[in-house]
């Protein structure tokens, strides 16, 4: 029954957004193991289709945050107010107290900013006031940005971009799924009308699951191996963190299940390493790697190098 369920989800979306079905199980993939996506391409590909389509698909409390350069941390985190009436301080909480947050075109409101999504990021949790306040369940961030337009937008530093299981590209979609996009308008007409498929509930027995599903110690190896070749690569200043590695094995893990097995294979692993690794990686020739292809070329050279457990 809960394997239905994915099925469904996958099927929800698929009604509204109708460009790459890939990136599709990418967000599902992040989804199912409590990760955070980075969605990002030119605009008017689908970016925020998708996210609203996979946020109205669940029948989670939803919040967007359309970010500015304006935007302070205290929009996003809450703030703590005097209340008259009861002659005590309140916390008014912000959007960031939501399952699902999306972060429209994070990339344009400043550094300070979208270092308050950090801690939510990492530990679901958000420090206000001297007050540690746990984020509800389940609990992701999906954010959007165009890495082409540069005029007003700050660069995302590393460490904010570690927070992200994973960074994927939309692409323009065929010929023929254009001609649908143009004949339906499916962001006019379906998106509207989309409805819940799955609980949080639901969503939080998946998220459970993945975490049961078995990983051969061979497997666990090579990622190991992989992420070592990152580090001593030539061409790379920074290479892959133990997080970036554990996030690979929850991403394999995630892929299993929703290929409805309970253990992981090396096509599991392989099938995301570029999408996982390729942002958490800094190349030395290639310092502002905007649309991040020339570390998915490297990370695609050392993929090559290391030789599979099969």
């Amino acid at each position: 029954m809960p394997m239905q369920k994915i099925d469904l989800l996958r099927k929800n979306i698929q009604k509204v957004f109708l460009g790459n079905q890939t990136a599709v199980d990418k967000v599902m993939i992040c989804l199912l193991a409590r990760g955070h996506v980075l969605i990002e391409d030119v605009p008017g590909v689908g970016k925020t289709v998708l996210a609203t389509a996979l946020s109205r698909s669940l029948d989670c409390t939803i919040s967007r945050i359309q970010m500015t350069p304006d935007l302070m941390p205290s929009d996003i985190l809450g703030i703590t107010v005097w209340d008259q009436k009861k002659s005590e301080f309140i916390f008014k909480s912000g959007p960031i107290f939501s399952n699902l947050v999306l972060a429209d075109e994070i990339n344009r409101t400043t550094p300070r900013t979208q270092s308050a999504l950090l801690e939510a990021m990492n530990e679901a949790q958000v420090s206000v006031d001297g007050q540690t306040r746990k984020l509800i369940q389940p609990f992701m961030v999906i954010a959007t940005q165009n890495p082409f337009e540069f005029e007003g937008t700050y660069f995302l530093p590393e460490s904010q971009l570690d927070r992200f299981l994973m960074r994927i590209h939309l692409g323009y979609p065929n010929p023929e799924d254009e001609a649908r996009v143009l004949d339906i308008d499916p962001a006019r007409t379906t998106l509207n009308d989309l409805e819940p498929v799955m609980t949080a509930e639901d969503l939080v027995n998946l998220q459970d699951m993945v975490n049961k599903v078995r990983f051969d110690p061979a497997l666990i190896d090579y990622i190991i191996q992989i992420a070592t070749a990152t580090r001593n690569n030539e061409q790379l200043q920074i290479g892959v963190s133990p997080r970036g590695s554990l996030g690979l094995v929850r991403a394999a893990r995630a892929t299993a299940l929703l290929h409805k097995r309970d253990y992981v294979v090396p096509d599991d692993i392989v099938s995301n390493v570029i999408p996982v690794f390729a942002h958490r990686i800094v190349s030395k020739t290639y310092m502002h790697d905007a649309d991040g292809v020339a570390t998915a070329r490297i990370m695609q050279q050392v993929i090559e190098t290391v030789p599979s457990p099969v």
